[in-house]
C-alpha cells in the first residue's frame, strides 16, 4: 500500500489516477483527515498504517503562478521546506521509503558545449545563446543532478518559490531513503489553469524562453516506474528528454489548434518583468540521462507535446 499525501493537487491527481490504472492500493491523506505537517501525528499514522512507500505530492507553488508565493513566504517556506523535512524524518523513523516532487526550477539557463567543455550560462535570451539554439541544438546541455542549483537562496537572483524548493532538497539530504522528482512546467492535453499549453494560449503576450517540461501522465509513470524498478535512491530530473522554446511551442499550437488568436511576444525581459512578473522566473534546460540510465522509458519532449495537441481536449 502506498501513502499519498497532496492528492487532490494537480500532480496529485495523476499520481491517483495511475495508481488506480496499475491497481495499487493507495491511501489518499488529505491534511483536513490527518495533520501531516506535525511529525508524531504523522510518525503515528505510519505506524499505524505501515505503507510500503509515501509519496509527497504536497507543496506551496502560488496561485496562478510563483508571483503568489512572494506574497505568502511563510506558507511557501512551511509547504515546501519544512513539510518534506518533517515527512523524511518521519518515514526515516518509520523505516519507509518515500518519493518527493521537488522541481527543476532551482536551475536558471543551460549548458553550452564549446571545444569539449561545457559552460554554464544562467541567460539563454542573449542573441548569440538563441542562435545557438536555434542551429546548434545539441550544443545545449542540460544541467545534472550533480550540479549546484543556480536559482535559489544561495546563487540569487530566484523567485521566493525556487529558492524555497531548493531549500528543501537540502533539508532531506541523507535523511532515510528518498527519492526527489524534479518536475517542471507540467502540461498534458487536458485544458486546465496549470497547464503549461493552456496558459500559452491564455497570456495576453507570451515569453519566449529555452525550458524542459514535463507532461504530467509521464511524469507520475516515471516515478513510480523508479520506485517499482527499485532504482537507487536519490535526485532525478523528470522531464520529457530535450527542450523547447516557446515559440516552438506556439508554433505547434498554431498547427495543431488553429487558435482564431495572433501570437504576440514579450520584445525583451525588461518589459516582460516590467510589465507581467513580479518575481525573477526560472527558464532551464535538465539532463536526464540518470533517469533513462535507470531503465525508465518516456517520451521525447517534443512527441508529448504534439501528442498531448492532436488530443486536446477543452475545458
Amino acid at each position: 500500500m502506498i501513502l499519498l499525501l497532496g492528492a487532490s493537487g494537480y500532480i496529485g491527481e495523476a499520481f491517483a489516477k495511475e495508481l488506480q490504472r496499475r491497481k495499487i492500493e493507495f491511501i489518499p491523506l488529505a491534511r483536513k483527515q490527518v495533520d501531516y505537517t506535525r511529525f508524531d501525528v504523522l510518525l503515528d499514522f505510519l505506524k499505524t498504517k505501515k505503507p510500503a512507500f509515501v509519496i509527497n505530492a504536497a507543496g506551496f507553488t502560488g496561485k496562478p503562478n510563483v508571483d503568489a508565493c512572494e506574497l505568502d513566504k511563510a506558507g511557501t517556506l512551511a509547504g515546501n521546506a519544512l513539510l518534506p523535512q518533517t515527512i523524511a524524518h518521519a518515514c526515516a523513523a518509520a523505516k519507509i521509503p518515500w518519493g518527493h516532487i521537488s522541481s527543476g526550477c532551482i536551475f536558471s539557463g543551460a549548458k553550452v558545449l564549446e571545444n569539449g567543455k561545457t559552460r554554464a550560462e544562467k541567460d539563454m535570451t542573449r542573441p548569440e545563446l538563441r542562435a545557438l539554439v536555434d542551429k546548434s541544438p545539441g550544443k545545449i546541455c542540460g544541467y545534472t543532478e550533480t550540479d549546484a542549483p543556480n536559482f535559489s537562496f544561495r546563487d540569487p537572483p530566484c523567485s521566493f518559490y525556487s529558492g524555497t524548493k531548493a531549500l528543501g532538497e537540502e533539508a532531506i539530504e541523507n535523511i532515510g531513503q528518498s527519492y526527489i522528482w524534479r518536475l517542471r512546467i507540467p502540461f498534458d492535453e487536458f485544458d486546465n489553469a496549470r497547464n503549461y499549453l493552456s496558459k500559452v494560449q491564455r497570456y495576453a503576450k507570451v515569453y519566449d524562453n529555452v525550458n524542459s517540461i514535463s507532461h504530467r501522465a509521464d511524469f507520475v509513470r516515471a516515478c513510480l516506474d523508479l520506485w517499482e524498478v527499485r532504482a537507487p535512491f536519490g535526485t532525478y530530473n523528470m522531464t520529457n528528454p530535450g527542450f523547447v522554446t516557446t515559440r516552438q511551442v506556439v508554433a505547434l499550437v498554431e498547427k495543431f489548434l488553429k487558435p482564431a488568436r495572433r501570437f504576440e511576444f514579450w520584445a525583451s525581459d525588461e518589459e516582460f518583468y516590467k510589465v507581467a512578473a513580479k518575481t525573477p522566473r526560472s527558464n532551464c534546460v535538465m539532463d536526464t540521462s540518470k533517469l533513462l540510465a535507470a531503465g525508465v522509458k518516456i517520451r521525447s519532449v517534443q512527441e508529448a507535446i504534439e501528442d498531448s495537441l492532436q488530443n486536446w481536449q477543452p475545458e
